[in-house]
């Protein structure tokens, strides 16, 4: 009994945490982040497997501001020299190499630096795809930063900005080369970064008219965002090649890569919404943690690169729990943070409004202030309005910076739609059970129930009979509760269930029991049926299920053509769970000799060796025969232990091996012997004739 009821609570328990968890909110990276950023990027034995790879964990260390306690610097370090060094290094590795440098800031030799600048230089005036353009570029941007005393410049900036422009596409979207005619939204992310490259790196300014062209094209860029319906924006490919497609994530990270480094190296406003740069940032926060290194890195470098731009830096409103306790007393409390979760700047939040969402009625709240609390950086609801009852809510707040010239640099979002649930303690009240005459309807036998508790009432009643179930919910404010789920629940002693819906009536809860029309439902099975109810609700904080005791019916007996009851399901346990203990009671031992007996035995057995030694001296056994020559004695010897090796053989199977065993090796004994007593004899035959 106790086995089932806690299955069916854990059942009543998932479905009122999937009803609670319906709502997406959007939170700050946090510390769940850096813990699974620590298990994530764990190097093995002081390094990681490649430099990428050490480049992605050390940039996300960098970012959450963790893992100085690891020592990688000297292995990746290696790696770094090593590559820079090496004049077989690829464009890409040049690059990684660079960007983990950047991080730790290696001893690297000038020379090594001015070598990679030639290669670099002498890269871009060959490159012909956009790809070849990004990572000499990038690297060279990298290696102006890293080496100050080389003076890094692009002469023919404007050719170049002009040559990967060439690539790009009247949708925004870029083309990875020429020879490519699909065009793709995470090459347009490629193209900018490299375009912000070369502006950053031109000796002369670029033409302002590609700048204003490349402006034009981002907002075309952004105009094919999508967007789910919790507000979340995210870019993906259309047409691809399946080889370079790197999905939405790696896509959306490339497009913000490309605006921010653009918008850093170029002077006016591009005029990207800032809805849509908080659509990114929600994007990128309700991914949650990622599973692997590279989809992590994607995230977390993107919501950095959110966190300072000159375009529009979201705000996220989120909130501790949307799961708010009469019982507890618990306070509506809003915060307000950047991606990475520093502080935003002063500002005001407002429930523009807050309606029940199973009611029609006028909204709870309606334009109200919530007061900023510094201590925790939380913007509280200092007391719930008197007809907030339990149940769910939807709230609506609203962003207002302070200073309203801050309005340019941080993106708010307009209204946030947030679904919280009030939870309580449900009064349950006046609850009984009644045997009731089917004619008249006349109580024959009636009981209270208290279902705080499990109870174990006795009735009986026959198919002319019903059975009636009341009972009342109430809320914290005394008004009726109707809950999500109200089920009555009848076993019968062959494990057969029927489980039956109790509706409501007003503010009583009513259920009535025929028998006589349920007599097929119930496959005319007579005898003892438990009674089982369960009430539960996800904002009804002592939803329950209760054992009311039992009910013996009488029905008739089932006709001939009647449906039969379902065969129910065997318990694994009964056929693959553990056995009983077989208790096995072995034959007591027979009757040995005594050990002087047992001794006596031996000898005799040894009569017939000692007779065999005395029969070879009376014989008179020499060795005046046994072969002199090498050959002929070595194959003499081996065939006298071959001999013996078979003697000690039936010793060992006396003493230890079983017939198979023994049978095996006597066979490769038997081989040897044949062989070299064939041999030997042989040679004995040979020595005869001559």
């Amino acid at each position: 009994m106790k086995a089932r009821m806690a299955r069916n609570l854990g059942f009543l328990a998932l479905f009122l945490i999937a009803s609670i968890c319906e709502a997406a909110i959007f939170r700050p990276i946090s510390h769940s982040h850096r813990s699974a950023a620590l298990e994530i990027f764990k190097p093995i034995d002081g390094s990681f497997k490649s430099l990428e790879d050490a480049y992605e964990a050390l940039r996300t260390f960098e970012i959450l501001g963790i893992g100085k306690d690891l020592d990688t610097s000297t292995s990746t370090c290696a790696l770094i020299t090593e590559t820079l060094k090496s004049s077989s290094a690829s464009l890409k590795d040049l690059s990684v190499a660079l960007k983990s440098n950047r991080v730790l800031k290696c001893k690297i030799d000038g020379e090594n630096f001015k070598a990679v600048n030639s290669k670099l230089q002498a890269a871009i005036t060959k490159a012909n795809s956009l790809l070849d353009f990004y990572y000499s570029v990038g690297s060279l941007v990298l290696l102006k930063d890293q080496a100050a005393d080389l003076e890094i410049q692009l002469e023919n900036a404007d050719q170049i900005f002009r040559s990967v422009k060439a690539l790009g596409q009247s949708d925004g979207r870029w083309r990875y080369s020429s020879n490519k005619p699909e065009s793709s939204t995470r090459a347009a992310g490629i193209a900018l970064e490299t375009l912000a490259g070369v502006v950053s790196l031109a000796s002369a300014d670029i033409d302002q008219s590609l700048i204003g062209t490349l402006k034009n094209d981002i907002v075309k860029l952004f105009d094919s965002v999508e967007k789910y319906d919790d507000g979340a924006m995210f870019f993906d490919e259309k047409v691809v090649d399946a080889l370079e497609y790197q999905g939405p994530l790696s896509t959306t990270s490339s497009v913000v890569r490309g605006l921010v480094a653009f918008a850093d190296v170029t002077s006016g406003k591009i005029t990207v919404s800032g809805d849509k740069i908080l659509g990114l940032a929600k994007y990128f926060l309700g991914i949650g943690v990622p599973g692997n290194s590279h989809d992590f890195f994607e995230q977390i470098d993107a919501l950095a690169l959110l966190e300072n731009n000159r375009v529009s830096i979201p705000l996220i409103l989120s909130l501790p729990s949307t799961v708010l306790s009469y019982s507890r007393n618990d306070q509506l409390k809003v915060k307000v943070n950047t991606v990475l979760g520093s502080e935003a700047p002063a500002l005001t939040v407002k429930i523009v409004q807050a309606a029940s969402v199973n009611s029609k009625s006028a909204p709870v709240i309606e334009n109200q202030d919530l007061k900023y609390a510094a201590d925790g950086g939380f913007h509280v609801l200092d007391s719930l309005p008197k007809d907030i009852d339990v149940g769910k809510y939807e709230f609506v707040f609203k962003i207002a910076l302070n200073d309203p010239s801050q309005s340019d640099i941080y993106a708010t979002g307009g209204r946030t739609w947030v679904k919280i649930y009030f939870t309580g303690e449900i009064k349950v009240e006046n609850a009984e059970i009644s045997v009731l005459d089917n004619d008249l309807g006349n109580v024959e036998s009636q009981k209270k129930l208290d279902l705080s508790t499990d109870s174990a009432i006795s009735l009986s009643a026959n198919h002319l009979q019903k059975l009636r179930l009341s009972f009342q919910l109430s809320s914290p404010l005394g008004n009726t509760f109707k809950p999500h789920q109200a089920l009555l629940k009848l076993r019968h002693e062959t494990n057969v269930e029927h489980v039956f819906v109790v509706g409501s009536s007003g503010k009583t809860f009513e259920f009535t029991l025929d028998f006589l029309g349920l007599v097929d439902k119930l496959y005319y099975l007579s005898g003892k049926y438990d009674l089982q109810l369960t009430v539960g609700d996800a904002v009804m904080e002592n939803s329950f299920f209760r054992y009311l005791g039992h009910i013996d019916l009488d029905l008739p007996e089932a006709p001939e053509k009647a449906t039969r009851p379902p065969l129910q399901p065997i318990d694994p346990l009964s056929r693959f769970g553990p056995k009983e203990e077989i208790a096995h009671i072995f034959r007591a031992p027979e009757t040995r000799p005594p050990k002087e007996l047992s001794l006596v035995f031996l000898g005799l057995t040894l009569v017939p060796l000692v007779g065999f030694f005395i029969g070879l001296l009376r014989l008179g056994v020499n060795f005046k025969k046994f072969p002199t020559a090498t050959v002929s004695a070595a194959f003499a010897a081996l065939f006298h232990v071959g001999i013996a090796a078979v003697l000690c053989l039936y010793v060992l199977f006396w003493l230890k091996l079983n017939l198979f065993t023994t049978l095996k090796y006597l066979s490769f004994l038997g081989v040897f012997l044949l062989f070299v007593g064939h041999r030997t004899l042989s040679n004995l035959a040979k020595v005869k004739a001559d």
